[in-house]
């Protein structure tokens, strides 16, 4: 109990210290909290920068962006045509043992059905790369047309990617 006591006294004291310093605090004069002069320097607005809008697409690039919406389009195409006699096998394949027969003859169907859209990822992949390169160079000239068909074809990639993914997870072992 002693060594308890003996303990607590400096506790106690460097409470009371504590709290002296606090009230003698009070009684002094604390610092203003009004502005000084000093701190109204930087409220000035800052220049307005002014940025062209972007022009058209230039003569060079309108060529490869036609080929690369065709390309987009004839990946939907084969996806589509091949998309339900995938859906088909993957449901025959739906009870059957991993690595039987019904479940590798969807396995290569489903493989087969993402053969089908290269010319859509690849196209996407191309503007991608595209979009990157002018942003860079700082190429504002055609980034609206650019971005609108990237962002269609990442559209269609997207819906393809959520298909393939609903019939993979319908076989068992995926």
């Amino acid at each position: 109990m002693m060594k308890r006591a003996l303990f607590l006294l400096p506790l106690s004291a460097a409470a009371s210290l504590s709290l002296a310093a606090c009230a003698s605090a009070q009684n002094g004069v604390a610092p203003s909290l009004a502005k000084r002069p000093v701190e109204g320097r930087f409220d000035v607005a800052p220049p307005a920068v002014v940025v062209a809008p972007p022009g058209p697409l230039p003569a060079d690039l309108a060529g490869r962006l036609a080929r690369w919406e065709a390309d987009g389009a004839a990946g939907q195409q084969g996806f589509a045509a091949e998309r339900d006699s995938t859906a088909a096998l993957v449901s025959a394949a739906a009870g059957a043992p991993v690595a039987s027969e019904r479940w590798v003859v969807a396995q290569q169907a489903i493989s087969r059905l993402i053969a089908t859209r290269a010319p859509l990822t690849g196209a996407l992949a191309d503007i991608d790369r595209l979009y990157l390169e002018r942003s860079v160079d700082e190429a504002i000239d055609g980034l609206p047309d650019i971005y609108a068909l990237r962002d269609r074809l990442a559209d269609l990639v997207s819906t393809q990617d959520a298909v393939i993914e609903a019939l993979s997870s319908q076989l068992p072992g995926q």
